[in-house]
């Protein structure tokens, strides 16, 4: 058994249990070390799936009973293209609840379907337009700004002509938050900038430092933000 299925199956033994099970037992169950178990338990951690520990003699594993979905019954195909569009999501704005929401699904997928969707997954590749640095801000904190529709002070990178990096063209923003936009390859923040007195798209990727401030400002016309995306050929994702 391949670790994803192994994990799979982990998460869905747990979550028909109704009692802990310990490492060692689960080790015997799928014919791994203690410590295999304790590595896959640590990943789906990290991954969002709520297993906890309970100690003492009869302790053990345990899943949060409220961690389940209703049967969805997806195709293989739905199935796949509802976790390859998730996995699209690690480098957005919603990385951490695009994981989350990946575990829960993949928890659930039709045992029948699972070891095609796995290979699909597995051979399917993509190619970022550059991996974060250690000077970019969480993508996550940027949809927690705009669903509380707060003002965000920003430090945005100054680009030469070459799109090098000019730090006398860095600027201190403040920005009121109004969405998020995908333009080829690369997120940016959209907001009514202050310093420019108008509607504008803050590459993600350019963005070195950003707090969330206390004021909630007042909400901008609609249209304003309708009119400066009908430049481009845009679309909701709803």
């Amino acid at each position: 058994m391949k670790r994803a299925e192994r994990q799979y199956a982990l998460v869905d033994l747990l979550r028909g249990a109704r009692q802990p099970w310990s490492a060692a037992r689960l080790a015997t169950e799928f014919g791994v070390s203690a410590r295999t178990i304790e590595r896959d338990v640590g990943s789906l951690q990290l991954a969002g799936v709520p297993i906890y520990a309970d100690y003492g003699a009869a302790g053990g594993y345990s899943i949060l009973q409220d961690y389940s979905l209703p049967p969805l019954n997806l195709s293989a195909a739905e199935s796949l293209a509802t976790l390859a569009g998730l996995a699209l999501l690690e480098s957005s704005p919603y990385q951490t609840a695009a994981r989350r929401a990946r575990a829960k699904i993949a928890a659930v997928v039709n045992h029948e379907h699972r070891g095609s969707v796995q290979k699909m997954l597995e051979t399917t590749y993509v190619i970022d337009a550059g991996a974060p640095t250690d000077d970019t801000v969480p993508l996550g904190i940027l949809s927690d700004a705009i669903a509380a529709g707060r003002l965000v002070r920003l430090t945005y990178l100054g680009e030469n002509d070459d799109g090098s990096r000019n730090t006398t063209l860095d600027t201190d923003r403040d920005v009121e938050t109004l969405g998020l936009l995908r333009a080829a390859d690369a997120w940016l923040l959209i907001g009514w900038c202050r310093l420019r007195d108008g509607i504008r798209g803050f590459r993600v990727d350019r963005i070195t430092r950003l707090e969330i401030r206390d004021e909630v400002p007042p909400v901008r016309d609609p249209a304003l933000l309708e009119a400066d995306l009908a430049r481009w050929p845009t679309r909701r994702l709803i």
